[in-house]
């Protein structure tokens, strides 16, 4: 479905551009300039929106301050890797890696889960990865797109149940933003063993400030002290039952301030001057985080 709204959206956006170019070619050569900068950079003026904000509200939390550097670093990475997941990877390379099981496996699988408005084409340049490999891996998709995250607990346990089947281990979870919160969802009724790790990338774990805006229901959900934040972290500590590891940034843009995503217990690791998205596309982070797979 994220596929289908994305797509109609960067068809509106090319609809605009051709008007935009008709009517304007040939009449003023600065307000046709104008125009295709609105059109090719708005994103990036909401995005700095957020990057204030989230220092802002960030400022007494105990992850080191991020500098100014840093800072318009991760504005200008996310401003380019917003249109290339949004626009390119999530509504036209969707399908692009399928879900990879080869028959009598003998190394652990991985199953990766992504966050709120994408889908398992966000994950492609880790499931080449995965595959040249020849790691079993399921990427799911997150379906209905702005339901309630407990709805996701079937597709996880599916996804779970198939990369086990493949590899006769238990599986890593890969997972970003609200991914994360999805896992633990899962694992709330889930035997623990039936997981060897779970990884978090930006996962809001106590919620996020910028979720009081949220209007779909796992938006709402994900507000701090909200419902269902507070019952999830209400329950048997997940890192009990699981070992997990946490990054998070002090530049992240979407889940701050930052310490909300990191869990007590677990294997927090700081992943300093990233944004949100950029996290998952950082070749360090994604190194360090495949090697955890057989740790």
């Amino acid at each position: 479905m994220i596929a289908r709204i994305q797509r109609s959206v960067v068809l509106g956006w090319l609809l605009v551009f051709a008007a935009w170019t008709a009517y304007w070619w040939g009449r003023s050569t600065a307000v046709w300039i104008a125009g295709l900068l609105v059109l090719a950079l708005g994103h990036s003026a909401f995005l700095a929106v957020e990057f204030m904000t989230g220092q802002r509200v960030g400022a007494d939390d105990p992850a080191p301050r991020a500098s100014v550097a840093q800072i318009i670093r991760a504005w200008l990475a996310e401003t380019w890797a917003a249109p290339r997941v949004f626009a390119w990877q999530q509504p036209f390379r969707w399908h692009a890696e399928p879900d990879h099981l080869p028959a009598a496996s003998t190394k652990r699988g991985v199953v990766l889960i992504h966050g709120l408005l994408c889908n398992r084409g966000f994950w492609n340049p880790w499931l080449q990865r995965l595959r040249a490999a020849d790691r079993a891996f399921v990427a799911v998709d997150l379906e209905p797109v702005f339901g309630s995250i407990e709805r996701y607990v079937a597709i996880v346990e599916d996804a779970v149940q198939r990369v086990s089947a493949a590899t006769g281990q238990p599986p890593v979870l890969i997972c970003h933003s609200m991914g994360g919160l999805a896992a633990r969802a899962w694992l709330r009724g889930a035997d623990g063993a039936r997981v060897r790790r779970i990884v978090t990338i930006g996962t809001p774990h106590h919620g996020t400030w910028l979720a009081r805006f949220g209007r779909s229901v796992n938006g709402r959900e994900m507000r701090i002290g909200g419902e269902w934040i507070s019952r999830i972290e209400s329950e048997p500590a997940s890192v009990q039952r699981v070992p997990f590891t946490c990054w998070y940034s002090n530049c992240d843009n979407i889940v701050f301030p930052p310490s909300v995503a990191t869990l007590g217990g677990a294997d927090n690791r700081l992943a300093p001057g990233l944004g949100h998205v950029e996290m998952a596309f950082d070749a360090s982070l994604r190194d360090a985080t495949l090697a955890l797979i057989d740790g």
